[in-house]
């Protein structure tokens, strides 16, 4: 039996983003806030859970069993906590790409507590405590957290919206 953690997809979700770039688990650590060992042992269990594959000599994901888990499994799995008001980084319908698919409403946005975030809504517990500093700097893996997190906890419109838009990325990647 594999127990993923969290930040298993927080990896296979940075290697997506990545494309066809090459990595290291040093590189990884950084960009990612985690240690090497984090992702080696991440790496590890995704390869177990078949959410990864060796293809030639390097790691992969295994995009349709990635994208099965993440649609209709990861909500079950990693619920998110909400909070009170904060500052942070929005994420969810507000948050890139999903901002200009939605009317605003006069609630406040879900966002990740961060004191380096521009925005205050309500905090939404991401999916790794890193994520807010790794989506700081990689805008396409920024992206993939804000539809993992519609999926996670969004209402029937937005998980379907951004179902669709995650199957997108992941096939451009294949």
């Amino acid at each position: 039996m594999v127990l993923l953690k969290p930040q298993d997809v927080v990896v296979m979700l940075k290697f997506v983003a990545l494309g066809n770039q090459s990595w290291s688990y040093v590189s990884l650590s950084i960009e990612l806030g985690l240690s090497p060992s984090q992702v080696h042992a991440a790496v590890k269990r995704s390869l177990a859970a078949v959410l990864a594959v060796h293809v030639d000599d390097k790691i992969v994901p295994n995009i349709r069993n990635l994208e099965e888990f993440l649609v209709h499994g990861l909500k079950y799995v990693f619920v998110p906590e909400r909070g009170d008001m904060t500052r942070g980084m929005l994420t969810g319908y507000a948050g890139p790409p999903l901002r200009d698919l939605f009317v605003s409403s006069s609630e406040p946005p879900p966002v990740w507590p961060d004191p380096e975030g521009g925005v205050r809504g309500i905090a939404f517990s991401p999916l790794y405590k890193s994520a807010p500093k790794a989506a700081r700097v990689d805008p396409k893996l920024y992206e993939l957290l804000v539809l993992v997190d519609a999926i996670r906890a969004g209402r029937a419109r937005e998980r379907d919206i951004a179902s669709k838009e995650l199957r997108v990325r992941l096939k451009n990647y294949a």
